[in-house]
């Protein structure tokens, strides 16, 4: 009996370092989706009042959460059984980021009339401000949910042959690390004010490490804020590109004497521009009618 359980805890013990090699695995293989996921989730959080940004953090990370719920057992039902689904969902997201990506662009040269008329110095009321957090929360979580099956997808395709039970700890994992880790490192940007005030009164020496430290990142955080926007969009189009490259078999060789992140971009930002000019065009028949 004695030989049995030490045969056990061996068994145990070489399914957990094939685990934890598989997951190592699988985080190196969904980092490129993860920096995107982060520069995209930071944008999505940044814009509200410093008392309202964590609160608004913190229901975009638990609709992560959900989101994670959701897709993690249809992905594992979807794989075992219609695996085309899978790439399927992919394309169909993609458009969704990409279109994203395209409209941003499209809005920074063409601004909507709107965008330049309707401007004025009186605060919003408590309800416009509720109104317009919540729209922002909605738009983070369903781009939060794209984003999250590409990270789900990545993973389980590191460890498509190995056992179920193997495929859900490892693709769970990784799940939950990049609900925790982004959604942390997006706190500590959308706050690193704060942070950086909290160094600086640690110290009342003029030139001590955490004054200066605290210091440049409170000088830091508006450049940090600006750029998040154009970083984010890059962010769309990237991973929208690299959907379709990796699930179009006609574009898997497209450009192919450019870098693939360039000709991902690039990709990219076509389809999104076709989606964009469809959208419109639908719009306009749809606003005559």
């Amino acid at each position: 009996m004695a030989s049995g359980f030490f045969a056990l805890l061996d068994d145990i013990a070489a399914i957990m370092d094939d685990v934890a090699v598989m997951s190592k695995l699988a985080a190196k293989k969904t980092a490129g989706i993860l920096g995107d996921d982060l520069a995209v989730n930071a944008e999505k959080a940044s814009g509200f009042i410093s008392s309202r940004e964590l609160p608004v953090l913190w229901a975009i990370a638990k609709g992560s959460f959900i989101n994670k719920v959701i897709i993690l057992p249809i992905a594992f039902l979807l794989s075992a059984f219609l695996p085309i689904a899978v790439v399927i969902i992919l394309v169909l997201g993609g458009l969704y980021l990409a279109y994203e990506g395209a409209e941003k662009i499209f809005e920074y040269f063409f601004p909507h009339e709107h965008s330049k008329h309707e401007i004025s110095l009186e605060p919003l009321t408590e309800e416009q401000i509720l109104a317009f957090e919540k729209d922002k929360i909605k738009s983070a979580i369903v781009t939060d949910f794209i984003l999250s099956v590409e990270i789900v997808i990545i993973a389980l395709g590191t460890v498509i042959g190995k056992p179920i039970s193997s495929q859900i700890i490892v693709v769970t994992i990784i799940a939950i690390i990049a609900t925790v880790g982004v959604y942390g490192i997006v706190a500590l940007i959308v706050r690193m004010d704060e942070v950086g005030l909290k160094l600086m009164q640690l110290s009342s020496k003029e030139k001590s490490f955490s004054k200066t430290l605290g210091n440049i990142l409170v000088q830091a955080l508006p450049k940090v804020i600006k750029s998040l926007s154009v970083i984010g969009t890059i962010a769309l189009l990237l991973v929208a590109g690299g959907i379709f490259v990796h699930n179009i078999d006609f574009l898997h060789g497209v450009l192919p004497q450019l870098p693939s992140i360039v000709t991902e971009f690039i990709v990219g930002l076509v389809i999104g521009g076709l989606v964009l000019a469809t959208v419109n065009l639908f719009k306009k028949i749809i606003g005559k009618k």
